[in-house]
């Protein structure tokens, strides 16, 4: 059975929340695992139950608590822990995008990058991008395909809820300079966010045409993911114009 309504886990965080007024995080955590993580959930849930448990958590204690939720390595563990970096990430930026990093590189799975890049990274470059456009460049440098992909799928969230018109420029142009990767999960992530910035800006990718037809560092992959973009952008294009 799918846990789908959030009355259905509403006496399970209260339940969490008396763990944690006797200070036994152990025990909340695996009511935790037991009563939501290990079973269908939701994703909205997961985040509703994430947000309604961890602003009970003391500031000290919030780091281990996620250490433990991502060695459980349940499918929604990256989903929780995402969801928790992106409550800190107002006063711990750079730890927020740090253990992000660890998470997903102990999940080793496409499914823990994207949970945890949308909701940390992607979230960070929409709201701070003054302080994490000028970090995608080195993390396009890092040999972990998970980091690089990463950015790609940090960038796609990013355009796709409303970042602005100046950072999402500057956003394809690393896309367009990484647009000879050759790793599947490389260019799933990149190509996710070229995608979508054909989808929602057209004219800023309409820049790049030309180099993109020519320059035979541009992998035919990505042309195709700028096209199925373009393809949706009548729809979509008028959405964000500043």
């Amino acid at each position: 059975m799918t846990i789908t309504k959030k009355s259905a886990v509403d006496p399970i965080i209260e339940s969490m929340r008396v763990y944690l007024e006797e200070k036994d995080f152990y025990g909340c955590v695996a009511l935790f695992h037991k009563k939501i993580l290990a079973k269908k959930t939701k994703f909205p849930i997961l985040e509703y139950t994430t947000r309604a448990v961890f602003q009970a958590i003391p500031e000290p204690c919030q780091i281990p608590f996620c250490d433990k939720i991502t060695r459980l390595n349940e499918m929604g563990s990256s989903v929780v822990t995402g969801t928790a970096l992106q409550m800190r990430l107002e006063n711990h930026l750079e730890e927020s995008i740090a253990k992000s990093i660890e998470y997903i590189q102990h999940g080793n799975e496409w499914f823990h990058c994207d949970h945890i890049s949308e909701r940390v990274l992607g979230f960070g470059i929409l709201n701070y991008p003054e302080l994490l456009m000028p970090v995608l460049p080195a993390f396009l440098k890092e040999q972990n395909k998970w980091i690089v992909r990463m950015v790609g799928v940090g960038g796609h969230y990013a355009v796709k809820k409303g970042l602005k018109r100046v950072y999402v420029e500057e956003l394809f142009r690393l896309l367009v300079n990484n647009a000879n990767r050759a790793n599947a999960d490389e260019k799933s992530g990149i190509g996710w966010a070229a995608k979508t910035t054909a989808k929602f800006h057209p004219d800023i990718v309409a820049k790049y045409k030309t180099h993109m037809e020519t320059a035979p560092e541009v992998g035919q992959w990505f042309r195709t993911k700028v096209e199925m973009g373009l393809s949706r952008s009548e729809k979509y294009s008028s959405r964000y114009t500043e």
